[in-house]
C-alpha cells in the first residue's frame, strides 16, 4: 500500500481529501501510544551524537544529555517551548534531514512501537477511516512516522522559521493538553465526520481533553487518571507492550 501524502496541520487550507471523505477519524497521540519512546528525547540523543563539526547543531550549539532537553519544574507546555528554543539558529532543512535519519534508525529498534497502538492505527487505516497524529512533537520528527504508518494528517507543535528558513526557537503554540482537544475540534468542524463517530487514543492524563473530544476514546497503558476514566465510562484499555514495526497486536474492537 502506498502511504498518502501527509499534511502537517489543520488550518485555513482544506483538509486532505481522504479525511474529507471519511465517516470516521481516529486521532492518535504519538509518544507511548504509537511510538514506545518519547520522540523528542529520543531524537535529542540522536541529535547530540551528530553534533561534531559538520554535524547537525548550528555554530554555538551546546549538546547535552537527553534529560536536559526538557527542563524539570515547569509545566508540560513550558517544557515543550523550552525544548524547541534549543534549536534556535538551526536551518529547518537541517532539522528535517536529521528527523528523517533519526526515524529511519529508530524504526529498526525491536521495541520501537507500542504494538497495540500501532495495530489499532493499522486497523483504522485499513477500514478506510481517516488517521490523524496529534502530538507535542514537531513535524520534522513526525512526518517520516506518518508516511510509514499511512497517517493522513499531523497536528503538532509548529516551529517558527524566519524568512531565511532558520528556526527562531519559538513555536506557534505547544500541542499539549487542551490544545490537542482544540485542534481536534477545529479539524472536525471542517469535516463531515461527527465527533461521536470518531476515535481517540492516548496514554497520559494530558491526553484526556482530546479523548473527551471524540465519541470513542481508548486508553493505552496504565496512567492512573486515564484508567479511572476508562473504568467510569467503559472505555477500552490497550496494553503498552513494545515491539517492532512488523508486530501486529490485537486491536480494540
Amino acid at each position: 500500500m502506498t502511504a498518502p501524502a501527509v499534511e502537517r496541520t489543520a488550518g485555513p487550507h482544506s483538509p486532505p481529501e481522504r479525511l474529507a471523505r471519511a465517516g470516521h477519524i481516529a486521532f492518535f497521540d504519538v509518544d507511548e501510544t504509537v511510538l514506545a519512546a518519547k520522540s523528542m528525547l529520543d531524537f535529542w540523543s540522536y541529535w547530540t551524537l551528530e553534533s561534531e563539526p559538520g554535524g547537525f547543531l548550528s555554530d554555538g550549539g551546546h549538546p547535552g544529555p537527553a534529560a536536559r532537553a526538557l527542563p524539570a519544574g515547569a509545566d508540560r507546555a513550558e517544557r515543550n517551548r523550552a525544548y524547541y528554543r534549543r534549536f534556535a539558529g538551526v536551518p529547518l532543512a537541517r532539522l528535517q534531514r536529521a528527523g528523517e535519519q533519526w526515524y529511519a534508525a529508530y524504526r529498526r529498534n525491536r521495541a520501537a512501537f507500542v504494538t497495540a497502538g500501532l495495530a489499532a492505527l493499522d486497523r483504522h487505516r485499513d477500514a478506510g477511516h481517516g488517521v490523524v497524529l496529534v502530538s507535542g512533537s514537531t513535524h520534522a520528527l513526525l512526518a517520516p512516522l506518518a508516511r510509514d504508518v499511512g497517517a493522513d494528517l499531523v497536528l503538532c507543535t509548529e516551529q517558527i522559521t524566519g524568512p531565511d528558513g532558520v528556526l527562531t526557537g519559538e513555536v506557534h503554540h505547544p500541542m499539549i493538553g487542551e490544545a490537542k482537544a482544540r485542534a481536534v475540534t477545529a479539524l472536525l468542524a471542517q469535516l463531515p465526520a461527527a465527533a461521536e463517530d470518531c476515535f481517540g487514543y492516548g496514554d497520559h492524563t494530558s491526553d484526556l481533553a482530546m479523548l473527551r473530544a471524540v465519541g470513542r476514546p481508548a486508553v493505552v497503558g496504565g496512567d492512573p487518571a486515564l484508567l479511572a476514566q476508562a473504568r467510569r465510562h467503559g472505555w477500552p484499555v490497550l496494553p503498552a507492550t513494545a515491539g517492532p514495526r512488523t508486530a501486529r497486536a490485537a486491536a480494540v474492537g
